[in-house]
């Protein structure tokens, strides 16, 4: 197919898109066949390709809005579970307020993050959320002796919320965390903005990458294991909803009353199933919860079995916690640096860029966008590490990154409007402000918690497998590193935690570092993947490593041009003809236009060439 044929077909094809979940029940094409909701397609003829809205496209405002809120839905897991899990290495267990905080400022720094990674970053549909890979270095971190909670502290009798005591145990570790996160992203955004992420990333692949976001899901099965062990009933009811809604229920329709004025009162088809079944799944089985507090079913001795399943333990946080909260930096009071936790979060930010790195191209390739050229993803990486900085200013005590699982999302929606992404980044400002939200959020029974963990860990676990398809797994070279590297990343961080008295040097500073960095699974396993497929022999096509940029020019659906990437509000037209601009890495240029410049000595004459 010629490129004008190519773009006869798309311009064609792209006119009988239809929003993919709103789904007009009696709307007929005019040779009376009606839409296949995924695609243009009459009849039961399936395109998955097909995109409803491009990433330059601007949905109508009513659709914008729901959309935006199912990407704010699909990011409540993620950022829903990482201020729960840090909460018990805080020693904050028995503190669902401070934990209310933690999801208010959590929603509030993403929805801030993914404005500055629409407007000025890699300008994709890609939404900004906290990241596992911080998670994981800061349980270590705040597991070493210096830091372990006191015994007290696991004492729900013990711990008066109020008291200077335990607000300062808590805080020292969170401020502790921050600095070490606020220092560590000065690495990401030196790396984006100068341009090194291009340099780095041609050492970084498949089966470096694949080892370490596994070991992410799969360093956590002690934590799901403990919410989920608290009801096992709970926990496997919260499962099987959640499968059931996204897997088995996710291409039932469910028809809704809807109103214009071309149509008056209609129905349309909703796919509430695929949008959000982690929400559904949860709401369901906290009903059940409460319906089983209510009648007494479980018990209300807290000593026995079940009893973390009543909807009543923490029902005072939503009375004491304020309407509105407005996160701040330094709102817990000035962060402090500790080198061991700094080195730590460097491994943790270095798996983030590498997976970050993946999710522009795939965004771009769901999205209707040409691949992203270099000053893009120098931008994108930059601006995830200012994302990072600001994170561990506000006291999140993680940092921010892509979420693979709203690129996903893209996909199944078929829209990729970076105009939806930007509304999203709204809503999660304005539920970050709403402190009621959030104490909701922290009175979420243990075990239905455990119960999403599940599928959640599981399935970040299978996402780093996923990473090997582009590698050659009949190749018992790729099998000997994957499976060593995995393993390696599971034994040596639990043999030294159980001997914490192996790694002493007689330097407290070295001491913690060596702990840190060995205990962290996903350093263990991506560090011996990163030397072993560097090391060993073998040809790029084997190790899975090619130029992104060729994997999906063939694609239907792209725009031809890179002016997507331009900065915005004209600082591109600006920029593009001065002839020293090829030597900033964020800024795009224009060869053209600087020869025309260099040519005419007037920047008005050269900058045809790009549109913000």
């Amino acid at each position: 197919m010629s490129g004008q044929e190519k773009s006869d077909w798309i311009q064609d094809s792209s006119s009988h898109c239809q929003e993919f979940v709103w789904i007009d029940e009696d709307k007929v094409q005019p040779k009376g066949e009606p839409l296949n909701p995924f695609s243009g397609k009459r009849g039961g003829e399936v395109n998955l390709n097909k995109l409803a809205y491009s990433v330059t496209d601007v949905p109508p405002w009513y659709l914008s809005i729901f959309l935006a809120f199912q990407h704010y839905l699909t990011a409540f897991g993620s950022n829903i579970a990482i201020p729960l899990i840090l909460g018990d290495a805080l020693c904050l267990q028995h503190d669902g307020l401070t934990q209310s905080h933690l999801i208010n400022t959590i929603f509030f720094v993403s929805g801030l993050c993914t404005i500055l990674q629409v407007t000025f970053g890699i300008r994709l549909p890609i939404l900004q959320g906290g990241t596992f890979a911080l998670l994981t270095p800061a349980i270590a971190m705040l597991s070493v002796p210096g830091f372990q909670c006191p015994s007290w502290t696991q004492n729900a009798s013990l711990v008066n919320t109020s008291s200077p005591i335990f607000i300062e145990v808590w805080q020292t570790r969170l401020r502790t965390l921050q600095g070490s996160i606020m220092v560590a992203s000065l690495l990401q955004i030196l790396v984006g903005f100068s341009g090194l992420v291009g340099f780095l990333m041609r050492f970084i692949g498949p089966l470096t990458i694949a080892p370490t976001i596994s070991l992410i899901g799969l360093s956590m099965f002690d934590a799901a294991g403990v919410r989920a062990g608290s009801h096992w009933g709970i926990s496997a009811m919260t499962a099987a909803l959640i499968i059931l809604f996204s897997q088995y229920l996710r291409l039932i329709p469910l028809p809704v009353p809807a109103y214009s004025k071309a149509r008056k009162l209609h129905t349309k088809k909703f796919y509430i199933f695929q949008t959000m079944p982690i929400l559904l799944g949860i709401t369901v089985s906290w009903l059940v919860c409460h319906l089983l507090t209510i009648y007494n079913v479980l018990p209300s001795d807290p000593d026995q079995y079940g009893h973390q399943a009543r909807t009543d333990v923490k029902s005072d946080m939503v009375g004491q916690a304020s309407w509105f909260v407005l996160p701040y930096p330094g709102q817990w009071g000035m962060p402090m640096v500790s080198l061991a936790g700094v080195v730590g979060t460097v491994a943790g930010i270095v798996c983030s860029m590498a997976e970050s790195v993946g999710d522009y191209h795939a965004c771009a390739k769901l999205s209707g966008a040409p691949p992203p050229p270099k000053h893009a993803i120098n931008r994108g990486i930059g601006v995830e590490g200012i994302g990072s900085l600001l994170a561990g200013a506000f006291g999140t005590g993680n940092g921010t990154t892509s979420f693979s699982e709203n690129v996903a999302a893209l996909g199944i929606t078929k829209v990729g409007s970076r105009v939806v992404i930007l509304l999203s980044g709204v809503v999660m400002i304005l539920m970050g402000v709403l402190g009621k939200i959030g104490a909701i959020f922290s009175t979420i029974p243990n075990p239905v918690i455990g119960g999403m963990f599940l599928i959640m860990f599981g399935v970040i676990s299978a996402t780093g497998i996923a990473n090997l398809q582009s590698t050659d797994m009949n190749s018992s070279r790729n099998i000997f590193v994957f499976g060593f590297s995995l393993f390696s990343g599971l034994v040596i961080p639990n043999w030294i935690a159980k001997n914490p008295n192996t790694l002493v040097t007689g330097l407290s500073e070295v001491d913690a570092v060596l702990q840190i960095l060995f205990t962290t699974h996903m350093f263990v396993g991506g560090f011996l993947g990163f030397v072993l497929d560097n090391t060993i022999p073998g040809t790029k096509s084997e190790r899975g490593l090619f130029e992104p940029d060729e994997t999906h020019l063939e694609d239907s659906g792209s725009l031809e041009t890179e002016d997507i990437y331009d900065l915005p509000f004209g600082i591109t037209r600006w920029f593009s003809a001065r002839p020293w601009i090829r030597y900033i890495p964020i800024c795009p240029w224009d060869k053209q236009a600087v020869q025309s410049y260099s040519d005419e000595g007037t920047p008005e004459k050269a900058t045809t060439q790009h549109s913000s």
